[in-house]
Protein backbone atom coordinates (compact mmCIF):
# COMPACT_ATOMS: atom_id res chain seq x y z
CA UNK A 1 0.00 0.00 0.00
CA UNK A 2 2.90 2.59 -0.61
CA UNK A 3 0.31 4.31 -2.75
CA UNK A 4 -0.98 5.82 0.40
CA UNK A 5 2.48 7.84 1.34
CA UNK A 6 3.96 7.97 -2.25
CA UNK A 7 0.37 10.06 -3.27
CA UNK A 8 -0.55 11.16 0.25
CA UNK A 9 -1.49 14.26 -1.47
CA UNK A 10 -3.71 12.80 -4.20
CA UNK A 11 -4.84 11.16 -1.72
CA UNK A 12 -5.85 13.98 0.47
CA UNK A 13 -7.80 15.90 -2.13
CA UNK A 14 -9.44 12.76 -3.17
CA UNK A 15 -11.06 12.05 -0.05
CA UNK A 16 -11.63 15.99 0.62
CA UNK A 17 -13.78 15.82 -2.42
CA UNK A 18 -15.75 12.72 -1.41
CA UNK A 19 -16.53 14.26 2.12
CA UNK A 20 -17.91 17.27 0.38
CA UNK A 21 -19.90 15.48 -2.15
CA UNK A 22 -21.57 13.57 0.89
CA UNK A 23 -22.36 16.72 2.44
CA UNK A 24 -23.82 18.04 -0.19
CA UNK A 25 -25.72 14.86 -1.11
CA UNK A 26 -27.19 14.86 2.18
CA UNK A 27 -28.36 18.50 2.35
CA UNK A 28 -29.77 18.03 -0.88
CA UNK A 29 -31.76 14.87 0.18
CA UNK A 30 -33.26 16.79 3.56
CA UNK A 31 -33.64 19.89 1.39
CA UNK A 32 -31.25 21.92 3.30
CA UNK A 33 -29.94 24.69 0.47
CA UNK A 34 -28.63 26.61 2.85
CA UNK A 35 -24.66 24.76 3.01
CA UNK A 36 -22.17 26.30 1.96
CA UNK A 37 -18.59 25.35 1.52
CA UNK A 38 -15.76 27.07 0.94
CA UNK A 39 -11.37 26.35 0.94
CA UNK A 40 -9.03 28.68 1.68
CA UNK A 41 -6.35 29.71 -0.89
CA UNK A 42 -3.58 29.84 1.77
CA UNK A 43 -2.85 27.09 4.01
CA UNK A 44 -1.92 28.45 7.12
CA UNK A 45 -4.30 28.70 9.61
CA UNK A 46 -4.97 25.13 10.22
CA UNK A 47 -8.31 24.39 8.31
CA UNK A 48 -8.87 22.66 4.81
CA UNK A 49 -12.48 23.50 4.66
CA UNK A 50 -15.01 26.49 5.80
CA UNK A 51 -18.70 24.81 5.99
CA UNK A 52 -21.85 26.83 6.65
CA UNK A 53 -25.22 25.57 7.00
CA UNK A 54 -28.29 27.66 9.18
CA UNK A 55 -26.20 30.51 10.13
CA UNK A 56 -23.42 27.77 11.55
CA UNK A 57 -20.00 28.42 10.27
CA UNK A 58 -17.09 25.84 11.04
CA UNK A 59 -13.56 26.10 10.17
CA UNK A 60 -12.89 22.10 9.36
CA UNK A 61 -9.37 20.30 9.28
CA UNK A 62 -9.79 16.81 7.51
CA UNK A 63 -7.24 14.25 8.30
CA UNK A 64 -7.99 10.89 6.79
CA UNK A 65 -6.96 7.14 7.03
CA UNK A 66 -8.10 4.00 5.60
CA UNK A 67 -10.12 1.73 7.61
CA UNK A 68 -7.41 -0.92 8.80
CA UNK A 69 -5.16 1.73 9.52
CA UNK A 70 -2.65 1.61 12.19
CA UNK A 71 -2.58 5.51 13.02
CA UNK A 72 -3.34 6.54 16.42
CA UNK A 73 -1.91 10.03 15.85
CA UNK A 74 -2.68 12.97 14.37
CA UNK A 75 -0.97 16.28 14.32
CA UNK A 76 -3.16 19.59 14.59
CA UNK A 77 -2.34 23.46 13.88
CA UNK A 78 -2.98 25.72 16.94
CA UNK A 79 -4.31 28.49 14.93
CA UNK A 80 -7.67 26.51 14.14
CA UNK A 81 -8.21 27.13 17.94
CA UNK A 82 -8.63 31.24 16.99
CA UNK A 83 -11.88 30.33 14.52
CA UNK A 84 -15.11 30.48 15.83
CA UNK A 85 -16.46 26.68 15.97
CA UNK A 86 -13.06 25.17 14.12
CA UNK A 87 -13.05 21.47 14.62
CA UNK A 88 -11.15 18.63 13.27
CA UNK A 89 -12.57 15.43 11.05
CA UNK A 90 -11.33 12.47 10.50
CA UNK A 91 -12.36 10.50 7.83
CA UNK A 92 -11.79 6.61 7.34
CA UNK A 93 -12.20 5.47 4.22
CA UNK A 94 -12.41 1.60 2.66
CA UNK A 95 -9.23 1.78 0.65
CA UNK A 96 -10.97 -0.50 -2.27
CA UNK A 97 -14.08 0.72 -2.69
CA UNK A 98 -13.16 4.64 -1.20
CA UNK A 99 -16.58 4.62 1.07
CA UNK A 100 -16.65 7.23 3.86
CA UNK A 101 -16.83 6.06 7.33
CA UNK A 102 -16.90 5.98 10.36
CA UNK A 103 -16.00 9.51 10.80
CA UNK A 104 -14.08 10.94 14.01
CA UNK A 105 -14.73 14.42 15.60
CA UNK A 106 -13.08 16.87 17.92
CA UNK A 107 -14.43 20.00 19.13
CA UNK A 108 -17.23 21.59 20.26
CA UNK A 109 -21.01 22.25 19.80
CA UNK A 110 -21.39 24.83 16.89
CA UNK A 111 -20.67 28.10 18.29
CA UNK A 112 -18.42 27.25 20.87
CA UNK A 113 -14.35 27.24 20.12
CA UNK A 114 -12.19 24.52 19.96
CA UNK A 115 -11.06 22.57 23.30
CA UNK A 116 -7.86 23.66 25.04
CA UNK A 117 -4.71 22.76 23.09
CA UNK A 118 -2.90 23.90 25.89
CA UNK A 119 -1.85 20.63 27.51
CA UNK A 120 -1.38 18.49 24.72
CA UNK A 121 1.72 17.37 23.53
CA UNK A 122 4.26 19.87 21.09
CA UNK A 123 4.99 18.07 17.53
CA UNK A 124 8.54 17.37 16.43
CA UNK A 125 9.84 17.58 13.07
CA UNK A 126 9.47 14.34 11.14
CA UNK A 127 13.05 14.62 9.99
CA UNK A 128 16.01 16.03 11.94
CA UNK A 129 18.41 18.54 11.73
CA UNK A 130 22.65 18.42 10.63
CA UNK A 131 23.17 16.80 14.51
CA UNK A 132 19.54 14.65 13.61
CA UNK A 133 17.45 16.67 16.65
CA UNK A 134 13.99 17.21 15.76
CA UNK A 135 13.12 19.98 16.51
CA UNK A 136 9.68 20.99 17.87
CA UNK A 137 7.06 22.04 15.67
CA UNK A 138 5.23 24.77 17.92
CA UNK A 139 1.99 25.65 16.31
CA UNK A 140 1.31 21.73 16.00
CA UNK A 141 -0.51 19.44 18.58
CA UNK A 142 -1.15 15.89 18.64
CA UNK A 143 -4.07 14.40 19.42
CA UNK A 144 -4.39 10.78 20.12
CA UNK A 145 -7.68 8.76 17.98
CA UNK A 146 -9.60 8.32 21.76
CA UNK A 147 -9.67 12.08 21.81
CA UNK A 148 -12.00 11.77 18.62
CA UNK A 149 -16.06 11.13 19.00
CA UNK A 150 -16.47 8.81 16.48
CA UNK A 151 -19.73 9.08 14.53
CA UNK A 152 -21.04 6.01 12.24
CA UNK A 153 -22.70 8.05 9.66
CA UNK A 154 -22.74 11.14 7.40
CA UNK A 155 -26.00 12.18 9.01
CA UNK A 156 -24.18 11.78 12.61
CA UNK A 157 -21.59 14.30 11.22
CA UNK A 158 -23.52 16.83 9.74
CA UNK A 159 -25.66 16.58 12.92
CA UNK A 160 -22.53 16.94 14.97
CA UNK A 161 -21.20 20.17 12.49
CA UNK A 162 -24.32 22.23 12.73
CA UNK A 163 -26.35 21.37 15.64
CA UNK A 164 -28.98 19.50 13.92
CA UNK A 165 -29.25 15.94 12.16
CA UNK A 166 -30.55 16.90 8.90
Amino acid sequence: MKEHYLYSLYREKLIEHLIVSELLKLAWRNKDFTLEISRPEVDNSGYDLIVEANGIIRHIQLKAAFVGSATALQKIHTALAKKPSGCVVLVYFNNETLELGPYHFFGAAPGLPLPSLENLKIAKHTKGNASGMKADRLNIRVLNKGQFEKLNTINDLYGKLFGSSS
